[in-house]
């Protein structure tokens, strides 16, 4: 664990219940392209061709995708900072997919992300109308081979787009293509414990907004995060029913959809942070909570914990080795 106190975890949760993508584990796929968008070639006279239209889709399956929703400042790109640093720091190595669209990105963006939170400075807003796509390669340090190396691929956008989807509205294309394909999805929702009780029609309207692009609730793989848990005064719950009533309390229709369809549900906290000079710094870092987040995700990825122990022979195996 990264530090000695403890959050509310998945321990208790009968990881049977959780329902998987089957193809979460397919090695054979197909490689993104966004081919065909310019038909013409420019003319010696200077012509410029038109494009013929966006035709952006994602056609590759050799990841693991994790869309992030959440509203203007719900602290959706703390939680990723949070996760990615987790992982490098504690779980594994965290390394750009080689090849990927987006590695020379992804591996600056990975940079400033382990570079500001040792500095106790938060992490920059997402752009509008653009989709923040991180595409990793995780190897964790646990040797048992249960627990494999995993392809896993960020997805992040301002939360002014989410906006869009209000009152029968879409998304921009370039979210749109991640939603419509059939690609293995993993999505965190995020509200911040200061302003989920605005946001739970919002968060009903995303949820709505899946079901229609035939992501049945039954069969994703959903978490419900409560960020910025520490406004509460803690840095973490008394006991799952804490969570449980503020849930309840403050996201009642939410509430009702996580727990017909027997989804997830946790809090977060980045640590103490505090206002300086009109900057908020975090003072204390705390990864306990994204700790619970990037093992959720490992176990609904992969089918088994980050932490497994191993078979009864890698067991034998380890002992020795010791």
């Amino acid at each position: 664990m990264a530090n000695n106190d403890q959050p509310f975890s998945f321990d208790n949760y009968n990881y049977d219940d959780f329902k998987k993508f089957d193809d979460f584990n397919e090695t054979q796929n197909e490689i993104l392209t966004n081919e065909n968008i310019y038909t013409s070639e420019i003319e010696d006279d200077g012509f410029v061709p038109t494009s013929n239209g966006s035709s952006t889709t994602v056609k590759n399956k050799d990841s693991n995708f994790v869309f992030f929703y959440g509203t203007s400042a719900s602290g959706k790109s703390v939680i990723l900072s949070a996760i990615l640093y987790y992982l490098n720091s504690y779980a594994g190595v965290l390394r750009p997919k080689l090849g990927s669209p987006n590695s020379r990105e992804a591996q600056i963006l990975l940079a400033d992300f382990f570079e500001n939170i040792k500095r106790g400075i938060l992490p920059n807003r997402s752009t509008r109308d653009q989709v923040t796509r991180l595409d990793f390669v995780f190897d964790p340090n646990n040797q048992s081979k249960k627990v494999p190396s995993i392809n896993i691929s960020f997805l992040e956008t301002a939360g002014e787009n989410h906006n869009e989807i209000s009152r029968g509205g879409k998304y921009h294309a370039d979210i749109e293509a991640y939603l419509n394909s059939d690609i293995p999805l993993n999505f965190l929702i995020v509200t911040s414990y200061d302003k989920a009780h605005q946001e739970d029609s919002k968060i009903v309207e995303f949820l709505d907004y899946l079901e229609k692009k035939g992501k049945n609730l039954k069969n994703v793989n959903v978490l419900l995060i409560i960020s910025k848990w520490d406004k509460s005064g803690n840095t973490g719950v008394d006991n799952e029913q804490h969570l449980e009533n503020f849930i309840s309390e403050r996201l009642s229709m939410t509430n009702n959809r996580i727990d017909t369809y027997n989804l997830s549900k946790t809090y977060f906290t980045i640590g103490n942070v505090q206002n300086q000079a009109g900057t908020e710094k975090i003072t204390l870092l705390n990864l306990e909570s994204a700790e619970v987040i990037a093992k959720w995700l490992y176990y609904n990825i992969v089918g088994y914990d980050l932490d497994y122990e191993g078979t009864f022979w890698e067991k034998i195996k380890f002992s020795f080795s010791k």
